[in-house]
């Protein structure tokens, strides 16, 4: 396809949104094949010696003379203990080989991931094992959920020294490897956004606070972490991006053939900014700005991306509702600075992510300090990014608790330092001209703390609404909620709330209580941003069901799952 000038639509391409279905189990399927004789047309050992002795006469065995009577029968038994041998003999080479995965998938269950609480092998990390026991030979693939993964290289070394202590290992090898950009929403979401993993907003709602910086600076941390990663300005009144790095192409193409933006790249970051645009600062109204960055951001081709960093304009408006609506955010971080001016800002926008349910699991508080003559000195005053990190504590307590489930948001401070404003304004961002710095520093400890806590929402979501078959219920467990409970299929279907159910100017029951059988089944159930879940019914209607709606339907009560034991 040629490649030609962006052109900006007015009006945007709302695509239909669809499922995907998602794995059943998070279990290793190991095959052990059974044995079978290598004689042809023969069901048993046993049944070809009871027709050689009871019925020698036989078509099949024509009778012998008196002489080679015994000789024939001999031959017969001496066949039949050969194929014996040869088949308990496979049946014990496959009862060794299961004894030898048996005993290596038990040393690997001792290695915990730290982030689920579970060992590797229960999360499903153990892939492609091979096995040559003879030889004293072993072969694996751990495949991590992010190619990002801080503790990559410690599950590595973990995994060769409980394998290799197996009395009977003399061979180990290990293979380390991460799963594909697999979102939760998949083909729900606009096509160019439906293989990227985890978005992160960046925002503040204050602008001057060093917001873009920080945005910047965490998505070269992550790709140097071996992320694959993005960046979207999406302030179009003063885009940043362009003065910030300094890509070889500073102009976004168009594929003329599927209507696509084509991505700036730098440092092999991928860049979509309006300042590539080549139009300069939009001088628009909002709805038009709205249209703009749902355009630049949803037909992008951004590829496989395990992150997408969102620099967020200022402010809590409509352009702001717009990008939190249009895209599922995996998390957000906040940008302070210690005045209290900037806190209050900040506070409109946690309130914003607390009521999109969207999880702030890190404050950064920019230009909090400088050291000169061995002091450390605080120009700005003191306590904003930990005021900030109380206020979410108290918006997310009942919704996310976070205390519980992600710790208290993570406070990092960053200096005054003028290489960081510098690196600003040179188009090389601080973590690529000084990766060894005390900056550099604190944007790997940012870095390791986004992947963390993007993994532990990730795996929290994607279980929180599932259904047993066994028991014919539809299991809950809220991640705003500890508790569990159990809700009838035919009760979650009754209980929508959309126009198709109930009449939206006079609010009548359009759905009837006996429109629904008794025995209908869920066909999916799918993560729908924070908030809710999308099911699929075999009707073809697809409910969105929010948290909130479901912990208030009537509950199976005294229904035990069961439990199938292999």
């Amino acid at each position: 396809a040629q490649k030609g000038p962006l052109l900006l639509s007015r009006h945007t391409l709302y695509p239909r949104m669809q499922i995907l279905s998602a794995p059943s189990s998070r279990y290793l399927p190991f095959e052990i094949s059974k044995p079978q004789s290598k004689q042809p047309g023969i069901s048993s050992p046993e049944k070809w010696l009871q027709i050689s002795v009871t019925n020698p006469s036989s078509s099949l065995f024509p009778a012998p003379r008196s002489s080679s009577s015994s000789s024939h029968k001999t031959s017969c038994c001496f066949t039949t203990r050969a194929a014996s041998t040869e088949v308990g003999a496979s049946e014990t080479s496959a009862e060794s080989r299961s004894s030898a995965e048996s005993d290596v998938l038990k040393a690997l269950s001792q290695i915990i991931d730290p982030d689920f609480g579970t060992d590797i092998v229960t999360c499903g990390f153990v892939k492609d094992l091979e096995i040559d026991e003879a030889q004293g030979k072993v072969s694996f693939r751990l495949e991590l959920t992010t190619p990002a993964c801080p503790i990559k290289d410690l599950f590595e070394k973990q995994a060769n020294e409980v394998v290799a202590g197996l009395p009977w290992v003399k061979n180990v090898s290990v293979t380390m490897s991460a799963q594909p950009a697999k979102p939760m929403y998949g083909a729900m979401l606009p096509p160019g956004l439906q293989t990227i993993s985890n978005i992160i907003a960046v925002s503040s709602c204050k602008g001057g606070v060093g917001k873009s910086t920080v945005a910047v600076n965490l998505a070269y941390t992550l790709a140097g972490m071996g992320a694959r990663v993005g960046i979207f300005d999406a302030d179009v009144y003063g885009p940043s991006l362009p003065t910030m790095v300094s890509p070889e192409n500073r102009l976004l193409e168009m594929n003329p053939e599927k209507k696509s933006i084509i991505p700036t790249e730098y440092l092999g970051v991928k860049l979509v900014s309006f300042g590539f645009a080549g139009q300069g600062r939009a001088i628009m109204r909002g709805p038009m700005v709205s249209g703009v960055i749902d355009q630049l951001l949803t037909t992008t081709e951004w590829g496989e991306l395990d992150y997408l960093i969102i620099d967020m304009p200022p402010g809590t408006g409509d352009i702001q509702l717009t990008l939190c609506q249009v895209v599922p955010l995996t998390a957000a971080v906040i940008v302070t600075t210690p005045q209290k001016l900037a806190f209050i800002d900040v506070a409109k926008g946690v309130r914003m992510f607390s009521k999109l349910k969207v999880p702030c699991v890190a404050v950064v508080e920019n230009m909090c300090h400088f050291d000169a003559d061995g002091e450390r000195y605080y120009p700005f005053g003191r306590g904003s990014g930990s005021q900030a990190c109380i206020l979410i504590k108290q918006f997310y307590a009942s919704q996310f608790k976070v205390v519980q489930q992600f710790g208290i948001p993570h406070l990092f401070d960053l200096p005054i330092r003028p290489t960081l404003s510098a690196s600003g304004d040179s188009g090389i961002p601080e973590v690529v001209a000084d990766p060894l710095g005390e900056v550099a520093k604190t944007f790997q400890e940012l870095g390791v703390c986004l992947v963390q806590q993007c993994a532990k929402i990730r795996q929290q979501v994607s279980t929180a609404v599932t259904y047993d078959k066994s028991i014919n219920a539809i299991k809950v467990k809220v991640p705003d909620s500890d508790e569990e409970f159990l809700l009838h299929p035919a009760t979650v279907r009754r209980n929508d709330r959309s126009a198709q159910s109930v009449d939206e100017w006079t609010g009548e029951q359009k759905l009837q209580y006996t429109d629904i059988p008794e025995d209908v089944e869920p066909e999916d159930i799918r993560p729908m941003g924070n908030y809710a879940v999308q099911i699929t019914w075999p009707d073809g209607f697809s409910q969105i069901a929010p948290y909130d709606q479901l912990q208030t339907m009537e509950r199976l009560v005294g229904v035990v799952p069961v439990s199938v034991s292999s």
